[in-house]
């Protein structure tokens, strides 16, 4: 309430510096701005998608000092100073695909492909993290991420291409 008092109806903006995809970013967001927005609309890094904007569905997720988040339920004010990985940081340095997103290419994984970067970095962070998982634990690693279109099956055979790749 305050904010808005003293700037005659509009909020005040604060100041937003972080890494995203290892490039130091710096901008102003107003407190109520989420981080998926903030990263589609201030820093034009639009593959990070807004689905049902509650956390249910995943295709908001990116990662937060390398842990996958919800970033329509994070303010980007709350990611000051932390780092953020989005679908854009997964390509290698060259522009080419990584070996997950070769393997969701390869298996067909892919559909309209609005859930896609949600589960790539969620799948990544899994991955990164542990041994090779079997189709249960990769059905389990997904359960957080709404898919409309594939049925899931090509899903799981992409992350389970990609774990042993």
């Amino acid at each position: 309430m305050t904010d808005v008092l003293r700037t005659g109806g509009a909020i005040a903006k604060r100041p937003v510096t972080l890494t995203v995809n290892g490039r130091a970013y710096e901008g102003s967001a107003e407190p109520r701005t989420s981080l998926a927005d903030f990263l589609r609309e201030d820093l034009d890094l639009t593959g990070t998608h807004v689905g049902c904007e509650h956390g249910v569905c995943g295709a908001c997720t990116v990662l937060l000092d390398g842990e996958p988040v919800r970033s329509c339920l994070m303010l980007a004010i709350q990611a000051d100073g932390r780092q953020i990985m989005t679908v854009e940081g997964l390509a290698g340095p060259d522009g080419g695909l990584h070996p997950l997103q070769q393997a969701f290419h390869d298996k067909h994984a892919l559909q309209c492909g609005f859930c896609t970067p949600g589960i790539l970095l969620t799948v990544y962070a899994h991955l990164r993290d542990g041994p090779p998982p079997g189709e249960p634990e990769i059905r389990e690693m997904l359960a957080g991420n709404l898919c409309r279109c594939t049925g899931y099956q090509f899903i799981v055979e992409a992350v389970a291409a990609a774990a042993r790749a």
